[in-house]
């Protein structure tokens, strides 16, 4: 039996392997191992993609999320409110930044940031508000956006799993700044850790280049008290080929979660919302099993799946105010909390066959039904 993995990174890579191995050839010959004429052409190119003028390439997407918001302001003591069911690596970059965690919880239909609960968390020491992105749709920023006019708080949107997602027709950072990650299993993923900053501000790219670059954008000049985290040109030969395809695979998702809709009609499982106005990027399909708050029923499910040969997961059944590392937050998040045993992730890329999306819906429906 030939397992379906949740992420196809091998088949992802067959598609530009002689392209990258050029690439790295000339990145070999030209020594340009950090930095260097790939990278920038990667920045501009990335930034146009995003429809934006500035992308500054930076060693991970926690990095980049911690250097956005130290670029804003984000400092010791300043609150930055973020959604309960995360990533940790969102909670660890204000933490990064000194700044303090608030949390509020999700909208229960998509999972995206409760707007309402966002807005009414602000306080006079609120700096940041950074709305996750998740699973490859875009959060109503232009709502929190409406609600925030004439206060000084900044947006910095989560955008690790969005690449390529619009919301009425417009990207992550639009408006402000957004941080996202090309870990390799990312829509748009290296081949290693990576990520970036996009903004339309040219002072904010600048300030994020510069505490990127140990605090100066000059040798021997430390103007900001910064850290190491450049982006490095093997990565960039990697992430031009796969941007060169992006809008193709993202299309390719898009239709194998359309497929999945329909073969999962029938099954004992709540499928995934699309916000009205978004262009969704599915970097995951969740769905949710019915069950109770011991989430027994989801992992008897999963643990059938992976049996069965078929990859499944679960992203972030844990909210951030649960783990030890924040666990003094406290604090109640119903939607988040009845969410995080029930969530479970099927597997989509752009090179998944039909053939192997119904042999996942036939072995979840086998597992449903027990």
């Amino acid at each position: 039996m030939t397992r379906i993995p949740l992420v196809d990174l091998a088949a992802a890579h067959a598609e530009v392997a002689e392209e990258v191995e050029t690439g790295f050839k000339r990145i070999i010959a030209e020594t340009a191992f950090i930095g260097g004429a790939e990278v920038a052409a990667f920045e501009q190119e990335y930034a146009a993609f995003s429809g934006l003028p500035h992308c500054v390439g930076v060693a991970n997407g926690t990095d980049a999320l911690e250097l956005a918001l130290r670029a804003v302001g984000v400092g010791a003591g300043a609150e930055v409110i973020l959604p309960a069911n995360t990533f940790i690596a969102t909670a660890e970059a204000v933490a990064r930044a000194g700044g303090r965690v608030v949390l509020v919880d999700c909208d229960p239909r998509t999972y995206l940031i409760d707007v309402e609960a966002a807005l009414a968390a602000v306080t006079p020491a609120t700096r940041a508000i950074a709305p996750v992105h998740l699973y490859g749709q875009l959060a109503p920023v232009e709502q929190l956006r409406a609600g925030l006019a004439g206060r000084d708080v900044a947006i910095v949107e989560d955008a690790a799993q969005c690449q390529g997602a619009t919301r009425h027709g417009r990207g992550a950072g639009a408006d402000g700044i957004a941080a996202t990650s090309f870990y390799p299993g990312k829509n748009l993923g290296a081949y290693g850790d990576a990520g970036a900053v996009v903004t339309a501000s040219e002072e904010l790219a600048t300030t994020v280049r510069t505490l990127g670059s140990h605090g100066g954008l000059k040798k021997y000049t430390h103007d900001l008290v910064g850290v190491n985290s450049r982006l490095d040109g093997l990565q960039a030969v990697v992430l031009r080929a796969k941007l060169a395809r992006l809008a193709g695979w993202n299309a390719r998702r898009r239709a194998a979660a359309a497929r999945y809709d329909e073969l999962l009609a029938g099954l004992d499982v709540v499928r995934p919302v699309t916000l009205d106005g978004n262009e969704h990027v599915w970097h995951i399909y969740c769905v949710r099993v019915p069950g109770d708050a011991s989430g027994a029923r989801r992992d008897e499910v999963l643990s059938r799946l992976n049996a069965a040969g078929v990859g499944a997961a679960i992203h972030y059944p844990v909210p951030v105010h649960r783990t030890g590392a924040f666990a003094d937050l406290g604090g109640s998040f119903p939607h988040a909390e009845a969410a995080g045993p029930q969530i479970l992730s099927l597997p989509i890329y752009p090179q998944i066959t039909p053939e192997q999306q119904a042999r996942v819906a036939e072995a979840l429906a086998a597992a449903l039904a027990g």
